[in-house]
């Protein structure tokens, strides 16, 4: 083999292997599902194998696949890296990203520090907010990108992220044992916090919503002054937090996908650039994959 692999191909690959889908792939590389079929039938016949199972309606990988997943990660994200390199004074402006709270202190500041380092003289505004506010305002056009939790939308998202959900109370007090249980949880609208309180329901285990707000530090600070118990993803874990699993009498919970919704009114060049520093700052779809 001596031609070179396709960085297009590549990236509409990536896009398959993350929404398990060539109709959902198709939106979020903005072609259409025929244009994405022939561009991996071109992939294969480049590569000689095939990287694709087809089971149902889902587009699984080959082992073949799952090899080349890592590579094409590491060639896209080369690829927007250098394209940076000698294209960063031609962009400028403003680019407006909405970021839950509970991720924003924890993910920020590698995001904008990458991004102001390639694009210094770019605005970034960032608004942070629940995400289905921030669903909303990019609904409104007043946001170019979001990064949403559970990617629960409708709209295309791209799942770059999966993280462990857990159960979590303060580890100098025994509030995990108090009955009913006390909890600190998101608003009614929260995913997670439905999702809590459905596993406690179907367990039987009694409980109560003692503290409720949209504010990520807030919760925490309910969780470690032993008012409460809560769920946060696992990166967003703090020193004199404890997890609770099966053996304290808590339900394993489903994992937390975190993806990027674009704004459908019109497209930025400053936005897709974000996008691309976004998920190479803090991908780890590949590696929880791996794990599974």
């Amino acid at each position: 083999m001596t031609a070179l692999l396709d960085v297009d191909q590549l990236r509409t690959f990536i896009a398959i292997a993350e929404t398990g889908s060539f109709t959902k792939a198709a939106e979020v590389v903005n072609k259409t599902q025929s244009a994405v079929s022939m561009q991996m039938k071109r992939l294969e016949e480049r590569l000689e194998r095939a990287i694709f199972l087809r089971d149902g309606r889902a587009s699984k990988l080959t082992e073949d696949g799952q090899r080349l997943l890592d590579y094409a990660r590491r060639i896209v994200k080369l690829n927007v890296e250098t394209i940076a390199a000698f294209s960063d004074a031609q962009l400028s402006g403003r680019v407006r990203l909405g970021v839950p709270d509970d991720y924003a202190d924890r993910y920020l500041p590698e995001i904008m520090a990458r991004f102001s380092r390639a694009y210094p003289s770019v605005e970034l505004t960032v608004i942070c907010e629940p995400s289905i506010d921030l669903l909303e305002r990019i609904d409104a056009n007043q946001l170019d990108l979001v990064i949403v939790t559970n990617c629960e939308s409708k709209r295309a998202s791209e799942t770059f992220r999966r993280e462990r959900l857990l159960w979590v109370t303060s580890n100098r007090h025994p509030t995990h044992t108090e009955q009913p249980v006390p909890l600190a949880l998101g608003r009614p609208s929260c995913s997670w916090r439905r999702t809590a309180i459905d596993k406690l329901e179907a367990l039987g285990r009694p409980y109560r919503v003692l503290y409720s707000s949209s504010n990520a530090g807030a919760v925490a600070a309910a969780v470690l002054s032993g008012l409460a118990v809560s769920v946060l993803a696992e990166s967003g874990l703090r020193p004199g937090m404890r997890v609770l699993t099966a053996a304290d009498g808590f339900p394993e919970l489903p994992p937390c996908h975190v993806g990027l919704v674009r704004n459908a009114h019109e497209t930025s060049a400053l936005a897709d650039a974000l996008a691309e520093h976004i998920v190479s700052s803090l991908d780890n779809l590949s590696e929880a994959q791996a794990a599974e």
